[in-house]
């Protein structure tokens, strides 16, 4: 489907229905205004369907692989076909186990404990923090950040051939920035790491909610997403992928579920059978809800179609983008050029705006949630704006008081549940800033800029 026939074809490309799509919030302007979410890059809107899927088995409740009763074992096939769901979405290859984590984070935070003691870990400076800081115990080579496709195949090659001793590798990958919305070349990565030696897992945080994600067809060793950037609610994520480091790593949480037998010994002490499976690393009660959550965003965007999801996301981003490029005082950041293949995020600054101001404006006087800050990848912000990649900063948090200069980013994403009208008030949001300035007096507050009382 093309990107003319979204616009021609609106019955066909309507959003999905998502939770807070009619609430209304107060403009400091006066009155009120449908709140557009655009921040869907840090939580997405869970779906009207998944929410309803939730509260159809809330009564219904129940512990899961140890109960005998009805509801238990309810719960625990749905828990275990929620597995299996996921499995399907991802394209998982025959013998590839689905553990169900907290999120991303959770995920990656997972394998890096279950990596091989002299594993080499390459990674990206382009990352996400998630991917960027788990690799603590591990030798970590970090890769300066790219500015082609090509180049980053390359630069990743270079980096594994070079390494000594030519031992086991694992190479970490964003699929979608989630700082510039670029897609990267995972499956050339994936070839590269392969040929060199080396696994390779996805971080496909950004990538899943927009974007078919398949382990076999991607050829990626293990891939990890969390469940509300994929329109579930919070609480839930996946690693899903090859299961032999799993299996031989100790468990990631010891307790009950991961271990198959307890016994004591005769000097006090305990010796542990853990099992092979995923519940290896699913110590405790399980989130079945948040698994059961997964497994129905999983089904709605299937059902619905990715090419259906992905022609209609093409529209709003040329909207954006289109608007964008009609400012002369916005600069969108981008590490591939502007017709590099991307998803629903676009970062920019704004020339003579702090970027706190700038979104404190957007939410105060037209109702617009967008994201400021270093979006938890501080320093692939940096490399774009020109500064020091090293130089510190919070999470998010601006340093600059309205006016100032500042070293942060405007983040502005969407997606399946996204309007027209909310990529288009911000458009005419930004027009109007830049060119009017702000209609109300801002001050910072704990590190925020807010309207001024």
């Amino acid at each position: 489907m093309s990107v003319s026939t979204v616009a021609a074809d609106q019955s066909v490309c309507a959003p999905l229905p998502v939770l807070g799509r009619d609430v209304t919030v107060p403009l400091v302007t006066g009155g009120e205004v449908t709140y557009a979410a655009l921040d869907y890059a840090a939580s997405a809107p869970a779906l009207q369907r998944v929410w309803d899927d939730v509260a159809a088995y809330a009564p219904y409740y129940g512990s899961v692989h140890r109960g005998a009763g009805y509801l238990s074992q309810l719960s625990t096939d749905l828990f275990e076909n929620a597995r299996a769901t996921v499995a399907e979405f991802l394209g998982c290859r025959a013998g590839d186990q689905v553990v169900f984590t907290r999120s991303t984070t959770d995920s990656l935070n997972l394998l890096a404990r279950a990596i091989p003691a002299d594993c080499r870990v390459f990674v990206f400076e382009t990352e996400h923090h998630a991917s960027l800081l788990p690799w603590r115990d591990a030798q970590v080579t970090y890769l300066n950040a790219p500015r082609t496709p090509e180049q980053a195949v390359s630069t990743l090659e270079r980096a594994l051939a070079d390494r000594e001793p030519h031992g086991p590798a694992l190479v970490c990958v964003t699929g979608a920035s989630n700082v510039t919305g670029e897609l990267w070349p995972v499956r050339e990565l994936a070839a590269a790491a392969h040929a060199h030696g080396a696994r390779i897992v996805l971080d496909a945080a950004q990538l899943a909610p927009h974007h078919p994600v398949s382990v076999t067809d991607l050829d990626v060793d293990w891939v990890a997403f969390s469940g509300h950037k994929l329109y579930a609610p919070f609480g839930s994520g996946v690693l899903a992928g090859r299961s032999d480091w799993l299996r031989e790593a100790e468990p990631y949480l010891a307790g009950g579920g991961a271990s198959r037998r307890v016994t004591r010994r005769t000097d006090g002490g305990v010796d542990v059978e853990w099992h092979d499976s995923a519940a290896r690393h699913e110590a405790g009660s399980p989130n079945v809800i948040g698994a059961y959550a997964v497994a129905s965003a999983c089904k709605a965007l299937t059902e619905t179609g990715f090419d259906t999801l992905v022609a209609r996301e093409q529209h709003l981003i040329r909207t954006v983008r289109d608007g964008l490029a009609g400012v002369p005082e916005v600069k969108v950041l981008s590490l591939f050029g502007d017709d590099a293949p991307r998803v629903g995020v676009i970062s920019f600054v704004v020339e003579g705006w702090n970027s706190s101001h700038f979104a404190a404006a957007l939410s105060a006087e037209y109702g617009i949630g967008v994201r400021d800050g270093l979006f938890c990848a501080h320093p692939l912000v940096r490399t774009l704006l020109g500064s020091d990649p090293q130089t510190q900063g919070e999470c998010g948090a601006p340093e600059a008081a309205p006016g100032e200069k500042s070293l942060n980013a405007i983040r502005v994403s969407f997606g399946a549940g996204t309007p027209d009208e909310h990529v288009e008030r911000f458009v005419t949001a930004v027009r109007e800033l830049v060119r009017d300035g702000a209609k109300w007096q801002y001050r910072t507050e704990d590190g925020r800029c807010v309207p001024a009382v």
